[in-house]
């Protein structure tokens, strides 16, 4: 019996092995593992859309649904990371639940839960995901064994159908949520503002036109109990009396000039701004070239934002001279303020600015501020053009 001479070590051929890189075993992993995670989350949703739908008639049916559909932000959790770290893809965590503002009750909670967008989304995920994580482990277990050489390509492939379910059903819909977002951000902004505005007039209404109001009244009655034992004392008050209804009456319209001008109503904002330019403290020219007027709401902000961008050049630019230009570009209005005072002018520097930018936002506008040291400043805003008969008919 003849051997076969055996071979030195070095001239032995490598033992056979899987010559895959890493990656291609984690996309090997991540679909063995798509089985038992696609039947846990089919479990849990057939469990829950069964168990909420069913006891929907009682008093825990729906909150039970409510629960689960935050249970199931976590499954969408779960497989975005398993996604993240075994294929490499990157997904943004969706929103937190939205909320009616200011409102914490029990109802607020049960409705937005009910009608979370992102908790549904994952639903739907978990619910599909079991024909394909049966198909995609068998498909992987077999070529494991027999298809080996061609293994790569078609983890590949598999995976890459993955990465667009994750994508598609599990990643936020950012433009839509960043919009939510920004609305949400812009309620509040005039919210708050409206707020405002209404305790600044209460002040001017209470200190200013309602105390001399009150001390008229006080004058008059002191002037009628001495109408018959001093005559001329009483004439005396009455003649005082009358100065205060003057007075009272110039803050009276002062107040109503500040919630909206019967010039800007009457003849439109070439006129109004060319008022309030009258007013500041330097030369203003001022350009208007609009085809129309815009709807009420944006001509009031436009007037307003440049009543306050004026009252800064007075207040605090130092400016011998300022300019005022508004015209509509497509469906949009834009105004600039120039003035070439001393610049330095910031968003947070106490001047109303940051208030003005959130005021514009709040309609989806854009405020623009660019003041260097040395100047010039110049303001750019932009509001939304809308004719105001389309706003009238819409509000009618």
């Amino acid at each position: 019996m003849t051997m076969s001479p055996s071979l030195p070590d070095n001239d032995r051929p490598p033992p056979a092995r899987f010559a895959f890189d890493r990656q291609t075993w984690k996309e090997i992993a991540y679909l063995l593992a798509n089985l038992p995670m696609a039947i846990a989350g089919f479990v849990y949703t057939v469990f829950l859309i069964g168990v909420g739908a069913g006891l929907s008639v009682t008093v825990v049916g729906l909150p039970l649904l409510a629960l689960g559909l935050q249970g199931a932000r976590g499954l969408g959790r779960a497989e975005r990371g398993r996604a993240r770290g075994m294929l490499g893809v990157r997904i943004d965590e969706p929103s937190p639940m939205a909320r009616s503002r200011g409102d914490h009750g029990f109802f607020s909670w049960l409705w937005s839960g009910l009608k979370d967008p992102v908790g549904w989304r994952a639903l739907l995920f978990s619910f599909m995901r079991l024909p394909w994580g049966v198909a995609t482990f068998a498909v992987t277990l077999v070529s494991l064994f027999v298809l080996w050489p061609v293994l790569p390509y078609i983890a590949r492939g598999l995976t890459n159908a993955d990465r667009a379910m994750v994508r598609g059903l599990l990643s936020p819909s950012d433009e839509l949520e960043a919009r939510i977002a920004e609305l949400e951000s812009d309620r509040g902004v005039v919210v708050d503002t409206a707020a405002a505005d209404l305790r600044r007039i209460e002040r001017d209404l209470h200190d200013g036109a309602q105390a001399r109001l009150v001390a008229l009244a006080m004058d008059l009655g002191l002037a009628k109990e001495k109408l018959t034992a001093d005559p001329e004392a009483a004439a005396r008050m009455v003649d005082e009396a009358h100065g205060e209804v003057k007075v009272a009456l110039q803050e009276l319209r002062d107040l109503a000039r500040g919630i909206h001008p019967a010039v800007l109503t009457d003849r439109g904002l070439d006129a109004a701004l060319s008022a309030i330019a009258s007013r500041c403290t330097v030369p203003v020219n001022v350009s208007v070239e609009l085809p129309g007027r815009p709807a009420e709401a944006i001509e009031g902000i436009a007037y307003f934002t440049v009543s306050e961008l004026l009252q800064n050049v007075s207040k605090h630019s130092r400016a011998r001279s300022a300019s005022v230009e508004m015209w509509r570009s497509q469906e949009r209005l834009l105004i600039q303020v120039t003035d070439d005072g001393v610049g330095g002018a910031r968003l947070d520097g106490g001047t109303g600015m940051a208030g003005l930018a959130e005021r514009l936002g709040a309609v989806d506008g854009l405020f623009v501020l660019d003041s260097p040291e040395g100047g010039p400043t110049t303001v750019t805003a932009e509001l939304p053009w809308r004719d105001r008969a389309d706003a009238a008919q819409k509000s009618a």
